[in-house]
């Protein structure tokens, strides 16, 4: 569920301005803001024109400055040559799709994860609660487990290879 627009407006002066707090913002904020889930729309402060792509496209570019995180190269050049209108939306279109999928991907693995812990956490408290209440089962559980992490710190005894017949 997304909330209304964080709108930004941009000043001739580049300086950018946060409605919704009012205070100036710099570029690494309105990542984070973006990060954090918050839908952004950047404006010029004069015009009103949207410079929310051009905006988003500048803060990309600065975080390429900072690693190899950039996008590759080989992208970039294709994006330089599909100056055409219908060859950048082919190239958007395929980035949208591939940056969709790969969020389904990491949502589902999520998804999984919690899962996995739902599973796992809830026999964590009663088995405490058991071994606290120093009943006969809990006794016999601690001497196995005991038994087990003993069983690991042996060495394993080294079995004879058979020579191979040929």
């Amino acid at each position: 569920m997304k909330t209304d627009a964080v709108v930004i407006k941009k000043y001739g002066n580049r300086r950018l301005y946060d409605t919704s707090t009012s205070q100036y913002i710099n570029l690494e904020e309105i990542a984070t803001l973006i990060r954090h889930g918050k839908e952004v729309r950047v404006v010029d402060a004069k015009t009103g024109q949207d410079l929310t792509r051009v905006t988003l496209t500048q803060i990309v570019v600065e975080d390429a400055k900072d690693g190899p995180t950039g996008l590759p190269l080989e992208l970039l050049r294709q994006l330089i040559v599909a100056s055409d209108q219908v060859g950048r939306e082919f190239v958007m279109w395929y980035l949208n799709s591939a940056f969709s999928a790969y969020k389904k991907v990491r949502e589902s693995l999520q998804s999984g994860l919690s899962e996995v812990r739902s599973a796992v956490l809830p026999p964590l408290p009663m088995t405490k609660s058991s071994t606290e209440g120093g009943s006969e089962d809990s006794d016999a559980l601690l001497k196995r487990v005991a038994e087990l992490e003993a069983r690991l710190k042996k060495p394993a005894p080294r079995r004879k290879r058979r020579k191979a017949t040929r």
